[in-house]
């Protein structure tokens, strides 16, 4: 008889000693599904600007559940009802919320699979554990779906001020080493409370909300939205999409078995039946790592010269402006390399591009931040701040970019 101890430790950098609340939550992070998280970066392309950036979505997912288990902690102390069986579903909810990332966290979303995005990936492979684990999943489905009747429940899975965002911020700090993402989460955890079934923060911390705001909107521009990084994922995005492109057209390329299956087929979420979402469960980092490595000797022009500048970090040229890009300037670039390279223009557009990016740290219009006032009132973190910027923190800031070669391919 197998007598395995499930109440293991794990040593995490950020908290220390991180506890496996009960055996269901250990046989989920045993099972294959949740370890291929292992092999999934959490922040895409990020390493190639921040070395120290390789942490992946395990990491996050088992830091998520950790300050879980400190609100479910801090809430009970304060007189708030939470059944056993509804906090056996805050931690499945939570460990499971980013099981749906593909590759390299976001790239896959934007080229091989159709118009589907990770968190409706997350739902489906949580609809299958939960038949193999006999229906136990299901109360935890209902929170992340958000549809459960206790919303401060769900708001603590999926919100402005969750425990998902609590933990990223402070792990992309550490592992980037960018100070300024280093929030006090056991701060800001400990002053939550509920107020006629909404999560609020108690005034007296209202200051670590301004800090936490601030250090998202810091964290955008300086780790997420860094050109370099930036440049990177629009790369790879490219190098996905042509390599779909190319096999649609009869052309082999060498790659894994379940990366093939995803170039070749149009896979939307209609299309996810158990036996699909065992081949995306097949997927990760290293997949798309190797292809890569091959694909940059291939004799495709764009493919190669993709997926060399990403192999050896020899990326585009990128300009981030405050206004839109000139369709002129974009013009030039991309007739100065059909002239010099002799391809098509539908060639040149992948190596000359131009997009948007947005930062925006707070939305005034969903599910607000807020906060109990001592007098026992309810506002909005925005309305009762005396800090100048949160208000500037509030209004989307959008900018352009324009990629091109350097000198030369």
């Amino acid at each position: 008889m197998n007598k395995k101890n499930k109440l293991k430790l794990f040593n995490d950098p950020i908290y220390g000693f991180i506890t496996i609340p009960n055996s269901q939550v250990f046989d989920l992070i045993e099972h294959k599904y949740f370890q291929r998280l292992r092999r999934i970066s959490q922040m895409g392309m990020s390493y190639l600007v921040f070395p120290g950036a390789h942490h992946t979505r395990f990491h996050h997912a088992l830091g998520s559940m950790h300050l879980m288990q400190k609100a479910v902690q801090v809430l009970r102390f304060k007189g708030v009802e939470i059944s056993s069986k509804e906090e056996d579903a805050l931690y499945l909810s939570i460990l499971l919320h980013d099981i749906g990332h593909g590759p390299f966290s976001h790239a896959m979303e934007h080229s091989i699979v159709e118009q589907l995005n990770h968190e409706q990936i997350s739902v489906r492979f949580m609809e299958v554990l939960n038949e193999n684990f006999n229906g136990s999943l299901t109360l935890a489905i209902e929170m992340f779906k958000g549809t459960y009747a206790k919303t401060f429940m769900c708001q603590l899975i999926s919100s402005q001020l969750d425990m998902d965002r609590a933990d990223y911020l402070r792990r992309d700090s550490f592992y980037t080493g960018v100070p300024e993402g280093n929030i006090n989460s056991e701060r800001l955890i400990t002053m939550l409370n509920v107020v006629d079934n909404q999560l609020v923060i108690e005034e007296k911390g209202i200051y670590s909300v301004e800090k936490f705001l601030l250090a998202r909107r810091l964290m955008y521009w300086q780790v997420y939205l860094h050109k370099t990084g930036l440049v990177a994922e629009q790369l790879l995005i490219r190098v996905l999409k042509r390599a779909k492109e190319l096999t649609n057209n009869g052309v082999s390329l060498k790659a894994s078995d379940p990366l093939l299956y995803f170039l070749k087929n149009r896979v939307g979420l209609n299309d996810f039946t158990d036996d699909i979402l065992d081949l995306f469960a097949r997927l990760d980092d290293s997949d798309i790592l190797s292809a890569m490595k091959d694909w940059q000797y291939h004799d495709d022009f764009v493919l190669s010269n993709l997926c060399d500048m990403i192999i050896n970090r020899d990326l585009l040229k990128i300009r981030i402006k405050n206004k839109e890009i000139d369709n002129d300037s974009l013009q030039k670039h991309k007739d100065n390399l059909i002239k010099k390279y002799r391809i098509t223009p539908e060639e040149a557009d992948y190596f000359v591009f131009s997009g948007t990016i947005e930062n925006l740290a707070y939305h005034e219009l969903e599910g607000n931040i807020n906060i109990l006032t001592r007098e026992g009132k309810v506002k909005d973190v925005v309305k009762l701040s005396d800090h100048l910027n949160l208000k500037a923190l509030s209004k989307p800031v959008v900018k352009h970019f324009i990629c091109y070669p350097k000198n030369k391919l």
